[in-house]
């Protein structure tokens, strides 16, 4: 007896993909906001990442239109969020994340960071933390925007070091203020300001406050149920764990937010052997795929990192050459909805690939020198070398 339910297939979720993360050259966006929109967020611990994976969406690429939007208008907000990462996500969906992922991340990073400077500087208590934490704030405000060792200069507390691995070969003595700063951004107390080089710096200043600060966050049930919801409606269809693994919440937890969507259960993959998926309930129709499309993503872009099962858009037999050993993605090339091979820059500029497979065949290869013709054009002088380096990547630029 056939299985009654719903069925999409591998060419219906690409179809979806193409479209909905806006790679398609036909429906690219026009605001870095929308790029962040349509794809939930873009990886931010690397910084080049959210200009590399904004400028794919684009249809007109300005590294200065996302600096405007993390750094003056602030429609870009960083958080610590989904899986302990650093995202940009639009400052409307900040209530969301906050509520749903980011606050308890935030008191985990407390507790930690809490216990390794008491347990590592000697004489300091909970209250000699909380003056330094209130001076830098002060110091901060004073100043509009810091480097840490400017703060550090300000406030000698934070010059104090813990020595890291003693005895080992990579002991090393660490200050204090990496971990303070991390734990008061993660809280929403201060922010990522423009780093002290271009933008594909991870050098950054700190600056007062967030969009935390002044848009209400749902309860948490809620604010996971919204997530899910919007997840669904950009990712889908998936599987449970897909979610659960792209936002780090407990099963229970994913699985009572996907019931609050009321998301319905189809077949997922081709033929019989289909596997259990979840889609919204106006998201069963067919969905044309879009004109034949080619793109070139950065190291941890979020489309390659959205779902945990990835044999729909990558052959596992390529994982160890375009993935570092901690899971991290390099820069990958896309042809209409699968990876089909990885690029770099070298030294000089130039933007180089090399496709795994001949699916597409001339086409596909025409259309990939097109897309790294106009990745070069945008990304000009500047030079990227991703913070993960894969296998491949060293390859190219080797």
């Amino acid at each position: 007896m056939s299985d009654p339910r719903p069925r999409i297939d591998t060419a219906g979720r690409r179809a979806r993909l193409g479209r909905r993360h806006l790679l398609a050259p036909a429906h690219r966006a026009a605001t870095p906001e929308a790029v962040a929109d349509a794809v939930l967020g873009l990886h931010a611990t690397d910084a080049a990442t959210v200009h590399l994976a904004a400028g794919a969406r684009l249809a007109a690429p300005d590294p200065g239109a996302v600096e405007h939007a993390l750094y003056d208008d602030v429609t870009l907000v960083r958080l610590l969020c989904m899986r302990r990462t650093l995202f940009a996500v639009a400052a409307d969906l900040v209530p969301a994340v906050w509520s749903s992922t980011a606050q308890a991340i935030a008191a985990r990073e407390r507790r930690g960071m809490t216990a390794w400077v008491l347990d590592g500087v000697p004489g300091w208590d909970e209250r000699r933390l909380a003056d330094v934490e209130h001076l830098t704030l002060a110091a901060l405000a004073a100043r509009g925007a810091a480097t840490a060792a400017e703060l550090a200069a300000d406030v000698p507390g934070l010059r104090e070091t813990i020595l890291v691995s003693p005895g080992k070969p990579y002991e090393a003595a660490v200050a204090v203020s990496t971990r303070i700063l991390r734990v008061l951004a993660a809280e929403g107390r201060i922010r990522r300001g423009r780093p002290r080089g271009g933008w594909t710096s991870s050098s950054f200043r700190w600056a007062p406050g967030t969009a935390l600060s002044d848009r209400p966050a749902p309860p948490a049930e809620e604010a996971r149920a919204d997530l899910a919801r919007r997840w669904l409606a950009a990712y889908g269809p998936a599987t449970v764990e897909d979610l659960k693994w792209w936002t780090g919440w407990t099963l229970t937890d994913t699985r009572r937010a996907l019931a609050a969507t009321g998301a319905v259960e189809v077949l997922l993959h081709d033929g019989a052997d289909g596997t259990d998926g979840l889609v919204l309930p106006e998201d069963l129709a067919p969905v044309a795929p879009p004109e034949p499309w080619a793109a070139l993503l950065p190291a941890l872009d979020p489309t390659a990192m959205g779902w945990k099962a990835r044999d729909w858009y990558l052959d596992p037999g390529h994982v160890p050459r375009l993935f570092d050993r901690s899971g991290n993605v390099g820069p990958t090339v896309w042809w209409n909805g699968r990876i089909i091979g990885g690029w770099a820059q070298r030294a000089d500029g130039e933007i180089v690939w090399r496709l795994l497979t001949d699916d597409g065949g001339r086409e596909a290869a025409s259309t990939v020198a097109d897309e790294a013709a106009r990745l070069a054009a945008w990304v000009g002088e500047v030079r990227i070398t991703p913070r993960f380096r894969t296998p491949l990547e060293r390859e190219l630029t080797g």
